[in-house]
């Protein structure tokens, strides 16, 4: 385990460490100095991207349906949607802008309303019958069983559907609850497990707590006959924890509720909820679909009850996208039979357009990401607060939108190393790395059939990349990292010492931002520059000439108001402002100050 995880680190580090500049390169725009790649990160927001694409290409498909309301001989409705029409389904063409020729294999098998004048033809058609008869009535029950309880992506899907926290608040708050909560006499007590985990396994003697707590809380009526054990769903599960769960289920989410927060408890309680109904018995339902007929046309009604509740007496599991529009979850009427017949109150036309893809939440793109077996437990939050903190992608109203720099990003790194940022070759990787975990195979083996077509690719689209010129000697610029930040350096150094800031060259141009003023010291021109406390005023001679200017806030030293007030560093790297007229006038304040504020920067600090 501890090779795998060596070797997923160097893995990450060799993506990030290479692909990363070769961005600054490709992007040098005022977001150049900011840009990185990584091996999840950048598929994770190919995923995003791709989406948008289809959403944006994405052309809706008229279609209507008919929900005609009828009357029993007791004056109850049943509301019920036209279901098939001469025997054949009534569906959604498949596409847009279908051919002649699909249209017509299509209508050959189903049968489609596409135009408001066609749904008033049939209506007017539905109208003129006198007789509607149920023709066929059905019941079925069905079991609805409990989900495991929470992983880690799971916990963070359900958090952010029915809390509305984020992966990493609910990371946040889970490592809180984890790491122990003060319970007055009990101390400081951990409340669940730990929350990093991709097991849904669950210790023998808490099985058995569970149970007792159902019996003597719910009833024997609510208790399966024996513990529920929870199959492993996903491939190359790690299982080095339990599920997330309670440590004690003394601890009920009552008993807690007064030391913790609101945030905490909501999440306790999640978590509490979901692993009781994980060991209670499955709800039961019963389905009834109701047919009723005249002549061609064939109306269809569904309608759910609960026979028993079992689990969801604690726990609701409804899906993040519970609407439905074919009728389904009515009420139907007792008491129904064959051959009843029914009364038309009213028929009622409804357009329709098909909708694109949905665009990606934070979680259901944990889903995706753990459906095709990428990330870890540990890494799902930050895949995603790493693309949104990049300005790759924003959030609004919970979606996932990419930037323009998150669709440039991931354009460029699709374009050029295919093979590398895709879901499959990610996957793969993730499951050599299990295998180097299990013994199964060899770390330098893995590594040798990542790097060697990693670096034949990078070296070809570095070969191709156009090439920045020096301007005073006519050699290449390279970009290093220094102090603070990435900038441009000629590769003649020591011959050479010109360098560049990224943002000078923005645009494809190497003009720099002249001030409009003179050097005091060799009266050469002026330019603004970008430093440790941010942007200033220096020589464009440099390093022939060291000239450089402080950039003032526009406000006046308080204290003898006659300097500016400028930012500067303490020796231990903290920023603070100061005098410019120092060490005549030694004003110094952690904030900008206003002209009655006093010094408050402790001499040690210095």
């Amino acid at each position: 385990l501890v090779i795998s995880q060596r070797a997923r680190r160097i893995m990450d580090r060799i993506i990030g460490y290479k692909v990363s500049p070769f961005l600054w390169r490709a992007v040098l725009d005022q977001y150049g100095s900011s840009l990185s790649a990584g091996r999840v990160q950048s598929v994770a927001l190919r995923l995003i991207c791709e989406r948008e694409e289809e959403i944006d290409k994405f052309i809706p498909t008229e279609h209507w349906s008919l929900v005609a309301v009828f009357i029993t001989d007791k004056n109850e409705e049943i509301k019920a949607k036209l279901y098939e029409v001469d025997g054949k389904q009534v569906k959604i063409p498949p596409k847009p802008n279908m051919t002649s020729e699909e249209m017509d294999q299509f209508l050959f098998e189903n049968f489609a309303i596409t135009s408001e004048q066609l749904a008033n033809d049939i209506l007017q058609k539905i109208k003129s019958f006198n007789d509607f008869i149920i023709s066929d009535l059905s019941k079925k029950e069905m079991k609805r069983n409990p989900f495991p309880p929470f992983i880690t992506s799971s916990l963070q899907a359900e958090a952010s559907r029915k809390l509305r926290f984020r992966a990493r608040r609910t990371m946040m708050v889970a490592q809180n609850l984890y790491e122990g909560i003060e319970l007055g006499s009990e101390g400081v007590t951990g409340l669940i497990t730990y929350m990093r985990t991709d097991s849904t396994r669950v210790s023998e003697e808490l099985l058995n707590d569970a149970r007792n707590f159902i019996s003597s809380t719910f009833g024997d009526n609510y208790l399966p006959e024996k513990a529920r054990v929870f199959d492993q769903k996903k491939k190359n599960v790690q299982d080095a924890h339990e599920a997330i769960r309670p440590t004690s289920l003394k601890y009920t989410p009552e008993f807690v509720k007064p030391f913790l927060d609101d945030a905490q408890f909501k999440l306790y309680d999640l978590i509490w909820k979901r692993f009781i109904a994980s060991q209670m018995e499955p709800a039961k339902l019963e389905t009834t679909t109701v047919s009723i007929k005249a002549d061609k046309y064939l109306f269809r009604a569904s309608g759910t009850a609960i026979i028993f509740d079992g689990f969801l007496k604690i726990y609701d599991e409804d899906s993040e996208d519970s609407s439905d529009e074919n009728g389904n979850g009515l009420k139907i009427p007792a008491g129904l039979e064959v051959n009843q017949k029914l009364k038309l109150s009213e028929i009622i036309p409804n357009q329709h357009f098909t909708k694109p893809p949905p665009r990606y939440t934070e979680s259901s793109l944990i889903k995706e990401l753990e459906s095709n077996g990428i990330g870890r437990p540990s890494t799902y939050a930050m895949i995603v607060g790493t693309i949104v903190d990049r300005k790759y992608v924003e959030q609004i109203d919970r979606k996932l939108i990419p930037t323009k720099l998150g669709k440039t990003v991931s354009a460029i790194l699709v374009k050029n190393f295919p093979d590398i940022f895709n879901v499959n070759f990610t996957a793969k990787m993730e499951g050599e790395l299990d295998l180097i975990a299990d013994g199964e195979i060899e770390y330098l083996q893995v590594l040798n059939d990542f790097y060697i077509p990693f670096a034949e690719s990078l070296s070809h689209v570095e070969s191709n990349l156009e090439k920045i010129k020096c301007d005073k000697c006519g050699s290449d610029m390279d970009i290093k990292i220094g102090r603070y930040g990435k900038f441009l350096a000629c590769t003649n150094y020591p011959a050479c010492s010109n360098i560049k800031s990224l943002k000078e060259i923005s645009g494809g141009s190497n003009e720099p931002e002249f001030t409009g003023e003179t050097c005091p010291k060799c009266n050469s021109r002026t330019v603004y520059r970008e430093g440790k406390l941010g942007r200033f005023i220096g020589c464009e001679k440099y390093p022939d000439c060291d000239f450089t200017k402080t950039i003032s806030t526009g406000i006046k030293c308080p204290k003898c108001a006659e300097g500016d007030i400028v930012p500067k560093r303490t020796k231990r790297r903290k920023i603070f402002f100061g005098c410019s007229r120092y060490p005549d006038c030694d004003y110094a304040a952690w904030k900008l100050p206003k002209p009655d504020e006093e010094p408050v920067v402790n001499e040690e600090d210095y």
